[in-house]
């Protein structure tokens, strides 16, 4: 995953000068692909640590740098795009986002539209299920199910 990662931020931001992952499930990830890069990994906290130096912003980064940001899963895009306004904060250019996979939930699509981010997946939510269908893994009827999920989770079983 790393390397097609790293492979997608030559291709579409190839003037990054800092990857930055989102704590806690993208730091690994984002080490890898820092690493494949060659350039620097900061990671971002969800808010300011209360103690020591009240970091939210963990790493070398310095204001006017170009950042691609790295995810692992994305649902909603509200803990994502946190680490997204906090290097703005910092006077970072945030290029983009790369994630594992997106559910493509409709909130997501509208708080990265919202926030003016894009963002790139190596999977996402369809391709699971057409997968998952083509390996006889689930059927038919369960995937019209399953699509119907995705349209308003949080409204499931209510």
């Amino acid at each position: 995953m790393a390397h097609q990662m790293a492979a997608q931020i030559r291709t579409l931001y190839p003037t990054t000068d800092v990857v930055a992952g989102v704590a806690t499930g993208a730091i690994a990830l984002g080490i890898l692909v820092a690493e494949e890069l060659n350039l620097p990994f900061v990671y971002i906290r969800g808010k300011a640590k209360e103690h020591g130096r009240q970091n939210q912003i963990e790493g070398q980064i310095d204001p006017g740098q170009k950042a691609v940001v790295i995810e692992d899963l994305i649902s909603t895009g509200g803990s994502s795009l946190q680490a997204v306004d906090a290097l703005r904060e910092a006077n970072v250019t945030v290029l983009g986002m790369l994630a594992i996979f997106t559910y493509g939930f409709p909130v997501a699509e509208q708080n990265f539209e919202r926030a003016n981010c894009t963002l790139h997946t190596l999977s996402d939510y369809p391709h699971l299920l057409e997968q998952a269908s083509a390996t006889g893994y689930i059927v038919a009827e369960q995937v019209a199910v399953l699509q119907t999920w995705r349209q308003a989770p949080d409204k499931w079983g209510v």
